[in-house]
C-alpha cells in the first residue's frame, strides 16, 4: 500500500487562476497546474528561494520540490509554445495561517502589506 500524500504548505493562492492566448479562436485542451506547482514556481522564480528553502517553507523534501518544479516548468512551456490555456487549481495543500515563526516567504497573510 502506498504512503499517503502529505499536504504541502502554501502561503498564498493566485490572484488569477486562468491564463491563455489572446487569440481565442484557437481551441486547445487546457493544462491544469496544481496549487503546489504554482507555489513552487512563485517561491523559486519570483522569491529567489533555493530548492532547499522552498522545501523548508512547504514542509516537504527537497526532492519533492524538485519534482514539482520540473512538472510545473513543463506545463508552463507547453502553454507558451503550444498556445494552450493554463488553469491553476486543485492539489493536496493547506493554506498557511501566518502563525508559523519559520514562515519567511512573505506571501502569507501575516507578511502581506495590505
Amino acid at each position: 500500500m502506498p504512503r499517503p500524500r502529505k499536504c504541502r504548505k502554501v502561503c498564498c493562492l493566485p490572484n488569477s487562476n486562468e491564463f491563455g492566448p489572446l487569440n481565442t479562436y484557437m481551441q486547445h485542451q487546457a493544462i491544469v497546474m496544481s496549487i503546489e506547482e504554482y507555489e513552487v514556481v512563485r517561491l523559486i522564480d519570483l522569491q529567489d528561494f533555493s530548492q532547499e528553502q522552498a522545501a523548508e517553507s512547504m514542509h516537504v523534501a527537497r526532492t519533492t520540490v524538485q519534482r514539482i518544479y520540473n512538472d510545473a516548468r513543463k506545463k508552463i512551456a507547453d502553454c507558451i509554445v503550444n498556445s494552450k490555456q493554463l488553469k491553476i487549481y486543485g492539489g493536496d495543500y493547506r493554506l498557511c495561517d501566518g502563525k508559523e515563526e519559520s514562515c519567511n516567504c512573505g506571501g502569507c497573510r501575516k507578511h502581506r502589506q495590505v
